[in-house]
């Protein structure tokens, strides 16, 4: 695998692009702030200088350029295989109650073998605001069974939760979701995530909700009960959401290992958004971190995805690692943000290429458990060798 990348803190030109499109590359990963994402000219550069790639990506809250975070601006990574065994499939999504459906359609576009092999894995980019992450992953996996492997990401926008972008085949649209699909065994997907936050206050029994929209803790509105526990905090709803998610507990009291973040609130019905499913019946309980906790995190997701990575790749192969952390996590950790990307690019060292993006939502089993999540306030990583 040949891979090459560059990074832009203004619009990009063709000479700017010089070492990637000499790669001729298959695949070409586009992260960038929506000022960037919105460009008009930027998709038709990158029509130009890449005819016979696929060109995918995102709108983000903050751009990964090796170990380096930064803000408005736009990385490109071109992937050249030695067996480009993927196809990507793209489907337009119709507000949130079409999560699910968006989420099958685009699993019915990718399922089964590409030219003899069978799908493995698929890397999901979706816009990042109007939808439901953990619908769009039933469908899915409804549709493709859970055998295979979703890791990826919502875009972000700088965290103003409002307008959301995504690049499918050189064109930038915010009513997209869209898949790359891996076949065979030429091309390897191995994955890691972990949060590092820690849970206060008490435990509370969700009494009523109805998919993402939380109405009740312990038969009071939800609203109330997290405004209480935020006190100054709440002025600055849903943004300050994001530094207040929620713990989902099993009906026992277990941790699952997934974590909520509010994206709207509701006066009148006294009711939070939350960015993906949660239970009825189930447990919540509020989370709060520091930076040093949120950096442990990081890397306990890179050792695990690393480990993974080993196992399936030859040792001193060129690898790619895909970031994908939540905004929020930016929001906590501030001007020390690089510090959870400098942990990971340690653990990988000089043979990884890393690119990724701060995000409205994570995709990816979580570490230990086979089956796909959502994960809000995570970091996750998605490993790419051949």
């Amino acid at each position: 695998m040949e891979i090459a990348q560059a990074h832009c803190q203004a619009a990009p030109n063709a000479g700017e692009l010089a070492s990637l499109t000499r790669l001729d590359p298959h695949l070409v990963l586009v992260f960038g702030s929506v000022s960037r994402m919105t460009d008009a000219a930027l998709p038709a550069l990158l029509r130009e200088q890449f005819p016979r790639a696929q060109l995918v990506g995102c709108s983000t809250a903050g751009e990964i350029v090796g170990s380096n975070v930064f803000d408005d601006s736009v990385v490109m990574t071109a992937v050249r295989f030695r067996q480009p065994d993927f196809r990507v499939g793209c489907v337009e999504i119709n507000g949130m109650e079409d999560s699910a459906e968006a989420g099958r359609r685009l699993g019915e576009k990718l399922a089964g073998t590409h030219e003899g092999k069978a799908l493995h894995s698929i890397l999901v980019l979706g816009q990042g605001v109007n939808i439901n992450g953990s619908a769009l992953i039933e469908g899915i996996v409804q549709a493709v069974g859970a055998g295979v492997t979703l890791t990826g990401g919502l875009a972000g926008d700088g965290g103003k939760f409002q307008h959301t972008w995504v690049l499918c085949g050189g064109r930038v649209t915010d009513k997209c979701v869209l898949g790359v699909g891996f076949y065979g065994s030429s091309i390897t997907l191995s994955h890691g995530s972990f949060g590092g936050w820690q849970p206060f206050g008490a435990t509370r029994l969700v009494t009523r909700a109805k998919a993402n929209v939380l109405y009740e803790l312990d038969g009071e509105p939800a609203l109330r009960i997290y405004k209480r526990y935020l006190g100054d905090y709440a002025r600055d709803l849903p943004g300050s959401g994001l530094l207040f998610p929620f713990a989902m507990l099993g009906k026992d009291h277990s941790e699952t290992g997934l974590i909520r973040t509010i994206l709207g609130v509701d006066e009148k019905a006294g009711s939070l958004t939350l960015a993906g499913d949660i239970v009825e019946g189930g447990y919540l309980r509020l989370m709060s971190a520091s930076t040093d906790a949120l950096v442990d995190g990081a890397e306990a997701a890179a050792n695990a995805a690393a480990a993974a990575a080993r196992n399936a790749q030859k040792s001193g192969a060129r690898g790619l690692a895909l970031l994908v952390s939540c905004v929020g996590r930016k929001l906590v950790m501030g001007g020390r943000v690089d510090e959870e990307v400098e942990a990971v690019a340690k653990v990988f060292g000089e043979h990884t290429v890393l690119t990724g993006f701060y995000s409205n939502g994570e995709i990816s089993p979580y570490v230990g458990a086979p089956e796909c999540k959502l994960h809000n306030q995570t970091m996750t990583i998605t490993c790419i060798g051949d």
